[in-house]
This record gives C-alpha cells, sequence and structure tokens, in this order.
C-alpha cells in the first residue's frame, strides 16, 4: 500500500515535471513523461492509460516502451534547448549544463530512431 503510494506521488511529481519542461529550456520533458508512464503502471492502470493515450506525449511513451527509440525531432529539441542554456547562462553556471549536456545527449544521440 505505502509503495503504490510512492509510484502515485512520484508519477505526478514527474507530471508536473515534465509540464514544466514544456517551458522551461533546461528541463527535458519526454524523460519525465517516461518516469511518470512507468510510476503509473506500477500504481494506476487508469492514469497510465491516459498517459499513454495522450496526444501530444502518447506516442513517444509508446515508441520508447515497444522499441526504446527517441525521435530525431525530440533529440534536436534537447540539443537546441541545451544550446539556448549554454548561450544564456554566464560562466560558472553554464558548465552544469554543458556537464549534463555530455551526457545526456550522448546517450539520446545513440538511441534508434523511429
Amino acid at each position: 500500500m505505502i509503495k503504490r503510494r510512492l509510484y502515485l506521488a512520484a508519477g505526478f511529481t514527474s507530471v508536473a515535471l515534465g509540464t514544466l519542461g514544456t517551458v522551461l529550456p533546461l528541463l527535458p520533458t519526454v524523460p519525465f513523461m517516461i518516469l511518470a508512464a512507468f510510476c503509473f503502471a506500477r500504481s494506476s492502470p487508469a492514469l497510465e492509460a491516459r498517459l499513454m493515450d495522450h496526444p501530444r506525449f502518447g506516442h513517444h511513451l509508446v515508441a520508447w516502451r515497444e522499441k526504446g527509440v527517441v525521435s530525431r525531432r525530440a533529440k534536436w529539441s534537447a540539443a537546441t534547448a541545451f544550446a539556448i542554456s549554454l548561450a544564456t547562462l554566464p560562466l560558472p553556471w553554464s558548465l552544469i549544463p554543458l556537464g549534463v549536456a555530455v551526457i545526456s545527449l550522448t546517450w539520446i544521440w545513440r538511441r534508434p530512431e523511429v
């Protein structure tokens, strides 16, 4: 019972962070929605189904779950978001997203595409 509630809370937190990621350039959206789908699968099948059927995020989640793929558009969006944050933050703060970008973008660009 407690485990289910923790997964449910983590799912809602992930959806909230993913939603913020639609407007904040440094915060990714789809990875948080993938995490939310994972958490909802373990806590609330109805919320998982609702997220998987979402018109904007659903196809990304289904593609990730079935094939482990990331679209080329999502890859370029992630790269652009990191470039914007690097260009707008002063030193030494721009070094933090640079480190995150190197790790994240290396992983993202090595994933297969749709």
